[in-house]
């Protein structure tokens, strides 16, 4: 009861996977901090880079650097990049004239853009030193936001992790969610399982230090997002266990990641089924909406946000979309073999890129849609190819059931916007 239905016999977790190194065309994650900043309200970013990460982030965020409240770039010149000067003390003295502008700042992430190879500056070593000195008041991380070492979402999941160690000790137990969400739908998420009876619910991150949650072997943990690596293996790490279930897009899928949290918490499906019917019944026909536009239709992944196979489970399973290929920056199975094992075996399950490969493969195949990045959507559409922006799937709220309509739409209006324009011509 309550389970996913239709479970293919032969599904894409076994399937060989693609692997391919190349070229390849992502954001960094340093754009990860366009929606931590506005998550944690008691934090900054503080990027140690070049010039071309402040452009970076203006360009990306919209704003001019420092017109938002929480993030900002400590710009190193030729002369450190090249080891010639001493950055530490430049570093040091930027963080003091930072804190003592912004006394609100609680806890203060030192991102870098480059590798410390490049940019000749041990960061987490300056963490350590520049926690000592202002403690107690700013606790100071630092993580990587470098192009080289991380893609797009992996910015968030650094930046968690790097928050896992120094979360204080408790053995009580506790529900922990980890990932970064719109407050409006991380709070419908908590009052669905509030109403089950589950609880106590943390977050990671909280919109507060003084609110951070504790660790120990009491707490389980579920992940909203598929890209935190890291983040789980650094609560592993402090005794956590993680609730292993399909992610929360769509009615099939939220429903499955309430039923595994449920499961482990006791609850019956009698109070299971009185919480989630109405909301279920809500999202099942917002999505049967956007179902008749994509039922069907072939659909093709570039790699942009690891996003990508918990997606092409929705499209497939609920919207009758067919997957030619799947392709995603890293695929763990550890976190996304649930959403696999819903996949029935067919479609190339692709991990990296080699970008002229794979766009071979995508203009042999004509897929009716195509996901992918920014770079590439212009000159496919200019070669008659329907497209639709990854980065968008992001910063769109589509998690759990009020947004499951929503998710279907992102998919579904390129190709009625495509069908619009042909019948415009027609005519």
């Amino acid at each position: 009861m309550n389970r996913p239905a239709a479970i293919p016999a032969q599904t894409c977790r076994d399937a060989p996977i693609l692997k391919q190194r190349g070229q390849r065309e992502v954001f960094c994650g340093l754009t990860g901090i366009i929606w931590l900043h506005r998550k944690m309200q008691d934090a900054f970013f503080l990027v140690v880079g070049s010039r071309t990460c402040a452009h970076l982030l203006q360009s990306a965020a919209g704003v001019m650097i420092f017109a938002e409240p929480r993030f900002g770039t400590a710009i190193l010149e030729e002369g450190d990049l090249a080891g010639m000067a001493d950055a530490h003390d430049e570093l040091d003295r930027e963080v003091a004239r930072l804190l003592a502008r912004r006394p609100d700042i609680r806890q203060l992430f030192l991102v870098g853009s480059c590798p410390s190879e490049v940019i000749k500056l041990d960061l987490a070593r300056a963490a350590e030193r520049l926690t000592v000195e202002h403690a107690p008041h700013v606790r100071v991380l630092n993580y990587s936001g470098s192009g080289i070492e991380t893609t797009f979402t992996q910015g968030e999941d650094a930046c968690l992790a790097s928050m896992v160690p120094v979360l204080p000790a408790t053995q009580a137990r506790e529900l922990l969610l980890v990932g970064a969400l719109p407050d409006v739908v991380e709070d419908q998420a908590v009052k669905l399982l509030s109403e089950m009876g589950i609880g106590p619910i943390r977050v990671l991150p909280a919109p507060r230090s003084a609110e951070m949650p504790g660790m120990g072997e009491n707490v389980v943990y579920a992940l909203l997002q598929p890209f935190l690596g890291d983040t789980a293996a650094a609560l592993d790490r402090r005794g956590a266990r993680m609730i292993s279930a399909p992610f929360p897009f769509g009615e099939e899928g939220t429903t499955a990641w309430l039923r595994a949290i449920a499961d482990e918490f006791g609850v019956d499906d009698e109070t299971f089924d009185r919480v989630t019917a109405a909301p279920r019944a809500r999202a099942r026909k917002a999505v049967a909406a956007a179902a008749e536009t994509l039922a069907g239709k072939s659909i093709f992944f570039f790699p942009d946000s690891q996003l990508e196979i918990p997606f092409a489970r929705f499209l497939i399973r609920e919207c009758g979309m067919e997957a030619i290929e799947i392709g995603a920056p890293y695929i763990h199975k550890g976190l996304v073999g649930p959403d696999m094992d819903l996949i029935p075996a067919g479609p190339t399950i692709s991990e990296g890129q080699d970008v002229d490969l794979q766009l071979d493969r995508c203009r042999a195949a004509r897929p009716d849609l195509t996901v992918c990045g920014l770079g590439l959507a212009n000159p496919l559409e200019a070669e008659g190819l329907t497209t639709k922006w990854a980065i968008e799937l992001v910063f769109t709220p589509v998690h759990f059931y009020e947004q499951a309509g929503d998710l279907a739409a992102l998919f579904a209006r390129p190709l009625r916007r495509r069908a619009l324009l042909k019948l415009e011509a027609a005519e």
